[in-house]
Formats: structure tokens, C-alpha cells, sequence
């Protein structure tokens, strides 16, 4: 007897759940199995319902986490450290992790994380741009170099638009 071949009605609302909460947007495999469990299913409904939707291709953490890298570069930008602080949180492999932040650069991602922020700060005395760049950027985790280079290009560019 295969893993599809029997009718469960707890798999099948729990498969029904499951894909009501991937429905919102992507999850990884941890994020599915921590929110069967506070849904309080047992953990062979919830084996047979991640396989079904593995199976499916609902779920697969390396297409989880390749977006969740775009989307974090594209709108929240975040030290590596941070970033791949998050995935692991989230269930992601370290191997997966090594393989979608080879390329990543701090220094730049830096830099636009804090090109957000120009139009808002703009009415602020540069002491206090700096301090709130700088406390910006290390809570996202971006180490001291980092910070003042991508502090560096704000004023540079500052001139450059300013007249």
C-alpha cells in the first residue's frame, strides 16, 4: 500500500490546510510542519501530508529560499550574517543557504538599504542622519565597515542631488 493510495480524512483536511496556508505565499518545509503542529495533527498525518505537497512541488526550500532572498535584496536589505540567520530560522539548510549567498555583498546591500531612507531623513541635521544610518544598518546587521561606507555614498550622493 502506497503513501497515496488510502482515503484519510485527517490527512485530507490537514493537506487542505496546508495548502490554504501556502496560499498566501511561499513557506519552507519547517514553517508547514510548525503550523500542522499548533494545529495540534500528529506527526504521521503530517509526514503523509508534507510529502504529498513535496510531491506536488507545493513545497521545496530551495525555490522558498531563492525568493526569499530576492524578495529580502529587493525590498529589505540585510547583512548575509542576518539573512542567512533567518533561513535557518525558517528550516533552510546550511549547504542551501552557502549556495544562494556566494555572490551576496554586504557593502552593497548596505548601500541600498540605506538609499530607503534618504527621502525620510532628509529634513534631519547630518549628526543625526548618521546615528540613525548607522543604528539602521547594525540592526540589520551590518557590520562597522559596512555601515560607513554605505554612510560614505549617502553624503556623497547628498551633494551630488543637492543644490
Amino acid at each position: 500500500m502506497g503513501l497515496f493510495d488510502s482515503f484519510d480524512p485527517a490527512v485530507e483536511k490537514a493537506l487542505h490546510l496546508a495548502v490554504r496556508f501556502l496560499g498566501y505565499r511561499p513557506r519552507s518545509e519547517k514553517e508547514v510542519r510548525n503550523h500542522l503542529q499548533k494545529k495540534h495533527y500528529d506527526e504521521k498525518t503530517i509526514f503523509k501530508v508534507i510529502d504529498k505537497l513535496k510531491y506536488y512541488g507545493y513545497i521545496n526550500d530551495e525555490t522558498f529560499a531563492r525568493l526569499f532572498v530576492e524578495n529580502r535584496i529587493r525590498y529589505n536589505p540585510k547583512s548575509r550574517f542576518a539573512l542567512e540567520y533567518e533561513l535557518k530560522q525558517k528550516g533552510i539548510s546550511s549547504h542551501i543557504c552557502d549556495a544562494l549567498l556566494t555572490d551576496y555583498k554586504d557593502m552593497h546591500m548596505a548601500r541600498k538599504a540605506l538609499g530607503f531612507k534618504r527621502r525620510q531623513w532628509q529634513h534631519l541635521d547630518l549628526e543625526t542622519q548618521k546615528k540613525k544610518a548607522v543604528n539602521f544598518l547594525r540592526y540589520r546587521g551590518f557590520g562597522y565597515e559596512a555601515c560607513m561606507a554605505a554612510w560614505e555614498d549617502f553624503l556623497t550622493d547628498r551633494d551630488v542631488t543637492d543644490p
